[in-house]
C-alpha cells in the first residue's frame, strides 16, 4: 500500500476532516511545547474512539507506517513529536474526551485518554471526590499523556504518581488489537502486570485509550504556608518536622531558591511577594483536614512554631483566605513562566534521595560555576518526593543560544552528580527522544537489554514511537 492508498483508506474511516495532511494545518502537532524542535508528519490522524484507533493501526501495519501518539502535546522531551523524516503519522487522541463513568462508591472514575487533566479533576469533584493528579499544565494536558509519560505534579508527596493513581488500563496493541484491562480493582493478582508495562512507555509499546483512575475523599479543608530559610539542609529539617507532626495531611512540601523567587518578581510583578528579600530558600506547605479549617490550620501552626523553635525556619506566613492560599501557589506554578520570559535555559528534571538533596545542591552548584562561571541556577521543584528542576541558565551578557550549544557539558555535569547520589536523569517528564542517550549513558547494560527485549516482544516491527525512550 503506498501513501496515497494509505491516507484514502484512512479518510475512509475517520473522515477527510479528521486525516489533515496540510502543512499549515498540521503544524500545532509537529511542534513540541517548548518551541526548540518542529518535526514532520505525512498526516496527523484524529480518531474518535478506541475502535477507530485499532483499525488505524491496523492501516498502519500494514502499510508500515510508524506512529506518534499524542496528548495535549504538553511533554518537554520531544516524546509527542515526530522526526525530521516525515515518514511517520501524529495519531492524535484529542477528540476521545468521554467521562465514562465515575463510581464514588468504589472511589474510580473510567475515562478516555483524550480528557484533559482539569475536565478529570471537575468530573471527580461534581461526585464529591477528589481526583489529585494536579500539575502546571493540567488545562491543556490529558490522562493519556499522564499515563504515558507517568506524571508527577505537586501531590506527589501524598498520592504518589499517576501509576498510583491509576488501577486498570485500555490499550491498543502495535498489532491493533485490544486489550481491555479496565477493571477498578485494588487487588488484582493474577499474573504479569501488563498496566505498568504502558504506564511510562511514552507510547513505544501501544497506545493507551482509556482508564481507571483512583478517586479520594474531598478534603475539607486546606491551608498553605509559605516559608523561608537559610539553605536546603534547613528546608530538610523543616520537611522532617511537617512530617513528625502532621503526617499523612501534609499534601504539598515545594522548595523554591531566592533566585526563583526574583525571576517572578521581576517577570510577574503584581504577584504577591508576602516575605522579606534575603532569604536564601523559601518552601511552600500544604496540609489538607478531613476535619475542618481550624484543625488544619492549628497543625500547620503547631509545626511551624516547632520548626521556628528548632532554627529550621526564619520566617514564615500563613494563608489567611482561599485568595491568599491561591496567590501563594502562584509563586510557584509562574517559576517556569518567569524562566520563559527571561530566555532560555537547560533543564534538569532530576530525582534524588530526599536525604541527598542538600548535598546534592551544595557539591553540584561550585562544579557548574567552575565550568561555567557566572551561569545561574533556577533549583525548584518537589521536596517532599525527592524531585527538582535543576535549570542551569546563561550568565548575565551570554546570548541564549551561546549558552544552549553547551547542553551536553552541563549535562555532563548535573547527570554525573545525580549519578552519584544514587538519583535519576528523568523524575516525571519521561524520556522522549531528547534523553535517549543520556538515557544509555547511566542505565546498566542489564536494564537495556531488558528493555529492548520488551520492546521487540511487544512491537517487532517498531512502529510504535520509534526513536523515543530506547
Amino acid at each position: 500500500m503506498d501513501n496515497s492508498a494509505f491516507l484514502g483508506a484512512c479518510r475512509a474511516l475517520l473522515g477527510d476532516a479528521h486525516v489533515i495532511s496540510g502543512e499549515a494545518d498540521m503544524a500545532p502537532f509537529l511542534r513540541d511545547w517548548r518551541g526548540r524542535f518542529t518535526g514532520r508528519a505525512l498526516a496527523v490522524l484524529r480518531p474518535a474512539d478506541t475502535e477507530q484507533v485499532a483499525a488505524t493501526v491496523k492501516l498502519c501495519v500494514a502499510a508500515r507506517i510508524p506512529i506518534v501518539p499524542q496528548g495535549g502535546n504538553t511533554g518537554l522531551v520531544l516524546g509527542s513529536v515526530p522526526d525530521a523524516s516525515g515518514s511517520a503519522v501524529v495519531l492524535s487522541l484529542a477528540r476521545m474526551q468521554k467521562v465514562r463513568q465515575v463510581d464514588a462508591v468504589n472511589r474510580t472514575m473510567t475515562v478516555d485518554a483524550g480528557v484533559i487533566l482539569q475536565r478529570a479533576q471537575e468530573a471527580a469533584a461534581e461526585q464529591g471526590c477528589l481526583f489529585p493528579l494536579s500539575l502546571a499544565a493540567e488545562g491543556s494536558c490529558t490522562i493519556g499523556g499522564n499515563l504515558s509519560t507517568n506524571a508527577g505534579g505537586t501531590g506527589v508527596l501524598r498520592y504518589g504518581n499517576t501509576r498510583e493513581l491509576c488501577l486498570g488500563l485500555e490499550v491498543v496493541t502495535p498489532q491493533g488489537e485490544v486489550w481491555s484491562g479496565l477493571r477498578g480493582l485494588r487487588k488484582d493478582n493474577t499474573g504479569y502486570d501488563l498496566r505498568d508495562l504502558f504506564i511510562g512507555a511514552e507510547g513505544t509499546l501501544g497506545i493507551i485509550t482509556g482508564a481507571v483512575l483512583k478517586l479520594y475523599p474531598q478534603p475539607k479543608a486546606s491551608v498553605t504556608a509559605l516559608a523561608a530559610m537559610e539553605s536546603p539542609a534547613a528546608a530538610l529539617r523543616l520537611l522532617s518536622v511537617m512530617q513528625d507532626h502532621c503526617g499523612a495531611s501534609l499534601t504539598g512540601f515545594e522548595l523554591m531558591s531566592a533566585f526563583c523567587m526574583r525571576l517572578v518578581a521581576k517577570h510577574f510583578p503584581a504577584l504577591p511577594q508576602p516575605l522579606a528579600d534575603g532569604h536564601a530558600q523559601y518552601a511552600l506547605l500544604e496540609l489538607s483536614s478531613s476535619e475542618s479549617e481550624a484543625h488544619a490550620a492549628a497543625l500547620l501552626e503547631r509545626a511551624l512554631g516547632a520548626a521556628l523553635g528548632e532554627g529550621a525556619v526564619q520566617d514564615a506566613v500563613v494563608a489567611s483566605s482561599a485568595a491568599q492560599s491561591r496567590g501563594l501557589w502562584d509563586l510557584r506554578e509562574h517559576i517556569p513562566l518567569a524562566q520563559a520570559a527571561d530566555g532560555k535555559n537547560i533543564k534538569h528534571d532530576i530525582s534524588l534521595p530526599v536525604s541527598s538533596i542538600a548535598d546534592f545542591i551544595a557539591g553540584t552548584e561550585p562544579q557548574l560555576q567552575a565550568a561555567f562561571p557566572g551561569c545561574q541556577l533556577v533549583c525548584f521543584g518537589h521536596l517532599g518526593d525527592g524531585n527538582l528542576h535543576f535549570n542551569v541558565a546563561p550568565p548575565a551578557g551570554v546570548a541564549n543560544e551561546d549558552f544552549l550549544h553547551s547542553q551536553e557539558a552541563v549535562n555532563r555535569v548535573v547527570h554525573d552528580a545525580v549519578a552519584a547520589y544514587g538519583g535519576s536523569i528523568s523524575a516525571e517528564h519521561g524520556i522522549g527522544a531528547l534523553k535517549r542517550d543520556e538515557l544509555a549513558r547511566y542505565k546498566s547494560p542489564v536494564e537495556l537489554n531488558l528493555m529492548r527485549a520488551i520492546k521487540a516482544a511487544l512491537d517487532p516491527l517498531g512502529l510504535m514511537n520509534p526513536g523515543k525512550v530506547l
